[in-house]
């Protein structure tokens, strides 16, 4: 079977037992402060797990694109060492949301691999929770006695809290798991029997298939286990290892999921792949390298395909690393110098095509930005090699430097144990892990935030977004808790109806208050924000009561200037697509109450024109006073089918919410509120378009009451130069003349200084002391710039041999002191004129510098500086 069949295979397959097919949610994670990037299948349904949001399927199923770099997962170190670690990965998943439980998911997974799949069922072993005392966790003995019905006793694993006890992170939904191992070896090699004590042994023929995890708890901030509201399945496959199985390879990247990349990459390299070969063998490092590369431009284009870019912080700089790992093993192995990982994109996204296509349909916008990064890395990566060429210390390279080269050029401690080895130097090893252990830390202490447990206040109550319809409500306190970040601690708090819209979408969230029923007293929202689904108020306290009703009311006026940005930004998406081209696609957004900023994919500069263009249309269509069409509730697929316009990387649901100004010009699938209609936008203005990063513009603009205020400032602007101007009839012109007879004048008054300097060299040639051969001069002048004293000075110099000379001049009221002395007095009595100005300007409360045989100073007490000039003979030596 090819892979594309296997994984179709495994959603038609639970799609035939009553399971809903739902899509990938996007890889880079919205609404959830805990992860960066989806993780394990099971994050898109937290809400559900959590019971903090309605179920619309009982059973679902998806293959799920996850990506592990970071944190607890992490998987990175790995990849491309052995055969089976990935950083993207799919992972295939059936749910069950208090439906069934361990019966029926145990049964299902042994069926489809051993009946479906034909998998010998003496290759597999399972795995079952022992239970942990210190938990108070009993031995998962009815999963135990569900898997005597199909397979020996004998091929059942009794595992730890670390192998059978899945849990996401520190906090949040978990339970104890049942795996089922496949044994991949020989059959001469499984005739051993040695087979079950290789089960989470970290053998590389002997791995982990399929995880079914039963989720029974909450684990609380505190560390206890708390009973979710239902019980539920979670179960993940690796898709990858799948196929590795029913394709009979001993790798996973022997199989077609990579091989197309692989082979790509060993034909441009010129290096065969030797995918068995075994460290410091022939071929390894080569074979290394391009695993590591197969494997990593998949999570960079996937990453870059739902909306992250490579940056220097956060997702972004995750995403950014991993591309440079690939380009380093590239460099250094497949002596790739010149930019080649994004020639990759090309083949992978085909080989995702009808599979996830945004990919595909991103493919160019997606390589142009890898291009883009793999070049400026591989003139840091040329830098640091130069570094490293000429560092000075001896036999050890030194444990910081080692560091300086990871953090600053982004080298892997191996790639630098590998240049200094071919030196035959050795690296501080302890050093270096000393120094990155304290980056940790700093990293672990700037970003650390202590989030307490959910205080439950009103029990059973659904949370309701009533925002789209009212700006205030009779509402209830649901649930609260106290968050400390940087030393200050803010409250969070659940309503059960709210009209305050949560962050989403580029729209901020709303401020205003939550006053208590008599409308005596209030706590101010300083933001709203969503997590896992549910809309969480920020306020710096809590109400002195929190039982009884509330009235939550948000700040109208701050409202309204957010959606005059909101629905003008959606005018101005459709204004690019026609003037620009319909390649054009939102790739971020900010809409807030002052200003909106729009960014999207294209590779040139918007010109003047096409921007007056893109203006005209947007300020046409508010003039049109379009009215808001909006529909709730909308069939996915049917909004697709009605031409809406949908963007990369955002997770919708089976129903949506359309939002249409005018069915010809402007539908959007979004969440955010709006206008009702475009009039009341009152007026578009473009302020700034720059670039972000490859292929990928910005443009911001102002709307409402501030594009007002703005237009009427450079109205009074003009009108006021314009009388100034004396009312020309060509303003442009006019000024045009005055900047032009402007610098005419400068370049006058400039030669007239200049003249005046020379002029003054003949004076101060009369005042020459000659001191044992030296000819010193050291006195004031009346000049109005320090260019004027640098012309003056150089040309005494150039005049005057054995020249000591010492300027002092005042400008706008500042003195300011000159040194130039002759070079052959530098070179054979050594001076100095950098120490002789710095001594000088003392007396004038001042300091300065420069080189041996010219230098400058200036100061704060003019009144000193005849007593610097006076000083200046103790100079001589």
């Amino acid at each position: 079977m090819t892979a594309k069949e296997i994984r179709q295979t495994f959603l038609e397959f639970f799609k035939s037992k009553g399971h809903h097919i739902v899509p990938s949610a996007p890889i880079v994670v919205k609404n959830d402060p805990t992860l960066m990037f989806t993780n394990a299948g099971m994050n898109q349904f937290k809400d559900l797990f959590l019971g903090e949001a309605a179920v619309k399927y009982p059973r679902v199923v998806d293959t799920q694109r996850c990506l592990r770099v970071s944190g607890k997962h992490n998987d990175l170190e790995e990849v491309g060492i052995d055969t089976y670690h990935h950083t993207m990965f799919e992972m295939l998943g059936n749910w069950s949301f208090g439906d069934y439980f361990k019966k029926e998911a145990i049964e299902c997974s042994w069926e489809l691999l051993t009946e479906v799949y034909k998998i010998p069922k003496d290759q597999l072993y399972v795995s079952v929770f022992e239970g942990d005392e210190k938990e108070g966790l009993p031995k998962d003995q009815e999963a135990y006695d569900l898997w005597k019905q199909f397979v020996p006793e004998d091929r059942i694993v009794l595992g730890n809290k670390k192998d059978n006890f899945w849990e996401m992170g520190d906090t949040g939904p978990c339970g104890p798991c049942s795996e089922i191992h496949v044994d991949c070896r020989t059959a001469e090699e499984r005739a051993d029997g040695k087979g079950k004590s290789l089960v989470n042994a970290d053998h590389p023929q002997v791995i982990e298939i399929w995880n079914n995890v039963f989720m029974q708890f909450n684990r609380l901030k505190d560390g206890s286990l708390k009973p979710l509201p239902a019980k539920h399945v979670d179960t993940g496959m690796g898709f990858e290892r799948l196929v590795r199985v029913l394709q009979g390879k001993t790798s996973n990247y022997d199989t077609d999921v990579f091989q197309a990349l692989i082979q790509f990459i060993s034909a441009k390299s010129g290096f065969e792949y030797v995918g068995s070969a075994e460290p410091g063998e022939k071929g390894w490092n080569e074979a290394v390298a391009m695993r590591v590369m197969a494997d990593h431009i998949r999570a960079i284009s996937f990453v870059i395909a739902d909306g992250q870019l490579p940056s220097n912080n956060k997702a972004g700089y995750v995403i950014r690393r991993i591309l440079r790992r690939a380009v380093r093993y590239a460099y250094t192995f497949l002596n790739l110098k010149e930019p080649f990982l994004n020639q990759l994109v090309p083949v992978l996204a085909e080989q995702f095509n009808g599979v996830f296509d945004e990919l595909f349909l991103q493919k160019d916008f997606v390589q142009k930005v890898v291009l883009e990064e793999e070049v400026s890395f591989l003139r840091t990566l040329a830098t640091g090699i130069q570094r490293f060429e000429k560092y000075e210390g001896g036999k050890i390279i030194d444990g910081n430097f080692a560091f300086e080269l990871y953090d600053t050029f982004g080298f892997p401690i191996d790639l630098t144990d590998l240049m200094a080895r071919e030196k035959g130097l050795s690296v501080d090893m302890e050093g270096f892990n000393k120094a990155l252990e304290e980056q940790k830390n700093r990293s672990r202490a700037a970003t650390a935030i202590d989030t307490g447990d959910w205080v439950i206040v009103n029990e059973d109550r659904e949370t309701e977004f009533v925002g789209y319809d009212l700006t205030e409500t009779e509402t209830e306190i649901v649930k609260y808790r106290k968050v400390t970040a940087k030393g200050k601690e803010q409250y969070q708090i659940v309503l059960a109806q709210t009209p305050f819209y949560a962050e989403s979408g580029g729209q901020v969230g709303d401020t205003g208050r939550l006053e208590d029923h008599s409308r005596q007293f209030w706590v101010e929202i300083t933001d709203t924000k969503k997590e896992n689904g549910v809309i969480v108020h920020f306020t710096d306290t809590l109400p002195a009561d929190l039982e009884g009703k509330f009235w939550a009311v948000i700040d109208e006026e701050k409202r309204e200037a957010s959606e005059n940005n909101h629905s003008a930004t959606h005018l101005l998406h459709a204004a690019m697509k026609q003037v620009l081209g319909t390649h054009v696609n939102q790739k971020g957004s900010l809409v807030n109450s002052d200003y909106l900023r729009f960014d999207f994919s294209h590779f040139a500069k918007v010109t003047d024109e096409e921007l007056n263009q893109i203006e005209d249309i947007v300020n046409a269509k508010i003039r049109e006073n379009i009215p808001l069409k909006e529909q709730r509730n909308v069939p996915y697929q049917e909004a697709l089918d009605s031409g809406v316009t949908a963007l990369f990387g955002e997770k919708y649901g089976d129903f949506v919410r359309v939002i249409t100004f005018d069915d010809h010009f402007s539908k959007e699938l979004c969440g955010g509120t709006h206008v009702k209609a475009t009039g009341q936008i009152g007026f578009f203005k473009l302020t700034s378009e720059s670039a972000v990063a490859a292929g990928v513009r910005r443009i911001e603009a102002i709307t409402g009451q501030r594009s007002a205020a703005v237009i009427r400032e450079h109205f009074d602007l003009v009108k006021n130069l314009t009388a100034l101007l004396n009312s020309p009839k060509d303003f442009v012109s006019a000024l045009g003349k005055i900047i032009d007879d402007n610098s005419a004048l400068k370049k006058e008054i400039e030669k007239s200084i200049t003249e005046r300097a020379v002029s003054l060299r003949t004076d101060l040639e009369k005042q020459i002391q000659n001191i044992d051969g030296v000819n010193f001069i050291a006195t004031t002048v009346d000049l109005p710039n320090a260019d004027a004293v640098k012309t003056l000075a150089y040309a005494v110099k150039g005049a005057v041999q054995n020249l000591f000379l010492v300027l002092g001049v005042v400008i706008d009221g500042k003195p300011q002191l000159t040194v130039a002395i002759d070079d052959e007095l530098v070179k054979e009595k050594g001076y100095n004129a950098g120490q002789v100005v710095r001594e000088l300007a003392k007396e004038i409360q001042g300091g300065g510098g420069g080189q041996p045989f010219y230098a400058t100073a200036g100061g704060k007490d003019a009144s000193g500086m005849g007593r610097a000039i006076e000083k200046a003979k103790s100079f001589l030596k």
